[in-house]
């Protein structure tokens, strides 16, 4: 277990913080576990309709959506929430659990607690080039990288349960 350290204060703007095109969605990281000495993470993340994530359960921490535009429809073990502008989703460990994007776009900011997944993200993440939602990729996904990177799950406590909703 990491050792939760204090941290200091800041303060980050608009267009701060790490960005990354992660798997089709921009996220741009305000605050990781190195800035919150392990409490958390928070990261805005934009992304268009039908992105989804796969049904999954974290062992480590609890997240919680806030919807700033759009709309999710997020489904925690047999709940399912329509979650607009101004609502929020919480998300408990040992919960599965799964999102969708059901509006054009959405954008929306991921809370995290205690800190650490976010470095399942950095890592397999590549650079922002702009902050936009990233362009479709013309090739199909090539699938020795996307096993590679869910068997990486499982070093962060996450288990995948089972596809994307449609």
């Amino acid at each position: 277990m990491t050792a939760i350290t204090a941290a200091s204060s800041f303060a980050i703007g608009e267009a701060e913080g790490t960005s990354i095109w992660h798997m089709g969605a921009l996220m741009t990281f305000k605050a990781r576990g190195e800035d919150t000495g392990g409490q958390f993470w928070l990261a805005e993340q934009t992304s268009e309709q039908g992105y989804a994530s796969p049904l999954h359960q974290h062992s480590r921490e609890d997240e919680l959506f806030v919807v700033l535009d759009g709309q999710l429809t997020v489904r925690v073990a047999d709940d399912a929430y329509e979650v607009s502008p101004g609502g929020v989703a919480f998300l408990p460990r040992q919960r599965p659990h799964t999102f969708r994007v059901d509006s054009p776009v959405a954008k929306f900011l991921v809370f995290s607690t205690p800190a650490g997944f976010e470095n399942w993200f950095i890592e397999t993440g590549i650079p922002a080039q702009s902050l936009t939602v990233p362009p479709l990729a013309d090739a199909p996904p090539d699938e020795a990288a996307i096993g590679a990177l869910i068997s990486s799950l499982a070093s962060y406590g996450v288990s995948l349960l089972g596809p994307p909703p449609v």
